[in-house]
């Protein structure tokens, strides 16, 4: 004899309720959450993680041998930046049992393009990468709209809730930014040092991102929905 609430059953029951291989639509009810810090920690750590690996990339493979037969810093770097981005995934799957779209998406071509880059030992493949993950967030996200789809919600919802039409322009937006920091990447890759182009990935790419988010918030501010329990228009 089961003891299960019946609340609990028919919940289960309930095909709308089956567990989701991606995480579902921004404002979807029962969609779960993570903490927003920490969603952040995942989605950006990896990142953080190839900058230090590469900046103290001999001094990581004197205390770990076998990254020491793999190459330079730079291959240092991928070899931590593949691990972490493996990582982040798997913790976002244990949390929510489900796979975020966008870092999951960036995390393919993290593994693909790492493992060029590891078993060629051409350093061009993971300088191109950023080129390919931009000019796929900001297809992805343009091209969403074009079917109704605003994808960047399914990145920052953990963070705030906005109506149809402000994940719509801040998508178009956003989309566009990813683009022209494709566009960037290029000029800087072929045209810079290999340590001038890892300084800007880290000390350029995140300032600009922070300053673009920054100059959104008066759309998000108009479009925001009030918090669940609370009253429209407080």
């Amino acid at each position: 004899m089961s003891n299960q609430d019946p609340a609990h059953r028919s919940e289960a029951e309930d095909p709308a309720a089956e567990a989701h291989l991606f995480e579902t639509d921004p404002n979807a009810p029962g969609r779960k959450h993570i903490n927003p810090l920490l969603k952040m920690v995942l989605e950006l750590g990896p990142l953080l993680v190839f900058f230090f690996a590469n900046a103290r990339g001999e001094w990581i493979a004197e205390r770990v041998p076998f990254l020491a037969d793999i190459g330079g810093p730079i291959f240092v770097g991928t070899a931590c930046f593949m691990i972490a981005t493996a990582i982040a995934l798997s913790v976002s799957w244990a949390l929510t049992r489900t796979l975020p779209i966008m870092p999951l998406l960036s995390g393919v071509i993290v593994l693909v393009f790492g493992a060029l880059t590891l078993w060629l030992q051409d350093e061009t493949f993971i300088k191109v990468k950023p080129t390919i993950i931009n000019s796929m967030f900001g297809v992805i996200l343009l091209g969403g709209l074009m079917f109704g789809k605003s994808f960047l919600g399914y990145v920052f919802d953990s963070a705030f809730r906005l109506d149809a039409e402000g994940w719509r322009i801040l998508t178009l937006r956003w989309g566009l930014f990813f683009l022209a920091m494709a566009l960037v990447n290029e000029v800087i890759w072929r045209n810079f040092s290999t340590d001038f182009w890892i300084a800007f990935k880290v000390w350029g790419n995140m300032p600009l991102s922070i300053v673009f988010t920054l100059l959104q918030l008066p759309l998000m501010q108009r479009h925001a929905l009030p918090e669940e329990g609370e009253a429209p228009g407080k």
